[in-house]
């Protein structure tokens, strides 16, 4: 799955035989009604994507957001985020590792710039990952 490596330099791990990383997740994004897939490009080149899933759930998850390198700190990551997020209106969901400080950063700076004030932040477990950190959760509500 593209991508999906990027967080075993934060999480550790090694990829599946056939050298992908949750490479279920990528099906999932394509295949299933409670998913969303979206590439984000700049002009007709992709700069990233995203994968939303629970969308008939309680709260929305997203679960994979990923810009290219070459991209970031232009401002297109709060750009697309944005648009994701104003598809889904209602509860979100968005984790992200602590030792990844660039994400922390920008996943504050998304609560806050959405939310405003009423957002809030927590530590979980990964499942089945006792080995690793627990994720950071943020939660907020759109309209």
């Amino acid at each position: 799955m593209p991508g999906s490596g990027l967080l075993a330099e934060f999480q550790g791990g090694l990829p599946s035989p056939d050298a992908t990383y949750h490479g279920d997740r990528l099906r999932s994004a394509f295949e299933d009604d409670d998913w969303a897939a979206y590439l984000f490009t700049s002009g007709d080149r992709p700069v990233g994507f995203s994968f939303v899933r629970a969308l008939s759930g309680p709260a929305r998850v997203l679960n994979s957001f990923f810009v290219v390198r070459g991209a970031r700190r232009s401002g297109i990551g709060m750009k697309v985020v944005r648009e994701v997020i104003s598809r889904h209106p209602g509860p979100w969901k968005i984790a992200f590792q602590d030792s990844n400080t660039a994400a922390v950063a920008f996943w504050r700076r998304v609560a806050t710039e959405i939310a405003g004030d009423a957002w809030t932040e927590e530590r979980r477990p990964v499942p089945n990952r006792p080995d690793v950190p627990p994720d950071v959760w943020i939660s907020f509500t759109t309209a």
